[in-house]
């Protein structure tokens, strides 16, 4: 890996050779600015990651990874890495790393199991074909991304009559590569007043055993209704567009 350049990797679980003690340590490792990775049912999700590697051996790569269980299992989570450095390989000394960390949700083993808290580890090959793996402390989650949707009717309505909000919540399913009803999901009805920069939750409801939701208020003042999921520790948070009823 030549300094400035890049190196990259494809694999679905490499195996690591174990956490041999080779005078490697990693620092300052970052994955996704300490974010959740929510991931959909198409699109690959690229997850920047950066970080330190002080080598007192010579070193051919390096890169952070996602994994579970232990640094000796094959249980990993990335499709291809894109990894580049300030220091030319071959050196030793301390370098610093950034990383693209790609996970493709079309990948034929990606299934809903790899939702949830995954570690983080650092690993070199060094020279010689002796590699190092050193687990971080750190922990990310990775997310069925959900998404809503929202109608509010009737448009326009007269002021102190009803207005009925529906919608619906769903999530991706990596096993179908679909979005499915997320039932049972409390949500939030959220309005913006005309004029306002901010929403405020009005009420909360329930979904249905379908994703469906639906709820009546009393029409006040012209604004946008939306719903609003927060998300929970497999799911990530969504909003539906926003729809906007003028009150007459």
């Amino acid at each position: 890996m030549a300094g400035g350049a890049a190196a990259v990797f494809t694999a679905v679980a490499a195996a690591p050779a174990g956490a041999a003690e080779n005078g490697i340590s990693f620092s300052r490792v970052t994955v996704n600015k300490g974010k959740a990775v929510v991931v959909g049912v198409a699109n690959e999700v690229e997850v920047p990651a950066s970080f330190r590697m002080t080598a007192e051996r010579y070193w051919d790569s390096a890169h952070v990874y996602l994994y579970r269980g232990s640094t000796s299992s094959s249980n990993e989570l990335w499709h291809s890495l894109l990894v580049s450095s300030d220091c030319d390989s071959g050196t030793r000394g301390a370098c610093d790393f950034t990383e693209t960390l790609t996970i493709d949700p079309a990948h034929g083993d990606f299934g809903n199991e790899y939702a949830g808290a995954w570690k983080v580890a650092g690993r070199a090959y060094l020279a010689g074909d002796a590699e190092d793996t050193d687990a971080q402390n750190l922990t990310v989650h990775v997310k069925r991304n959900s998404h809503l949707t929202v109608n509010a009717s009737p448009e326009p309505v007269a002021k102190g009559r009803t207005i009925t909000v529906t919608g619906k919540i769903t999530r991706a399913n990596w096993d179908t590569n679909k979005y499915a009803g997320y039932g049972g999901r409390h949500v939030n009805l959220q309005f913006k007043p005309a004029g306002a920069t901010s929403f405020t939750t009005v009420k909360m409801v329930y979904a249905d055993s379908a994703g469906g939701l639906r709820t009546t208020v009393k029409a006040d003042r012209t604004g946008t209704w939306r719903w609003a999921y927060y998300g929970n520790s497999t799911t990530g948070v969504s909003y539906a567009p926003g729809d906007h009823v003028v009150v007459q």
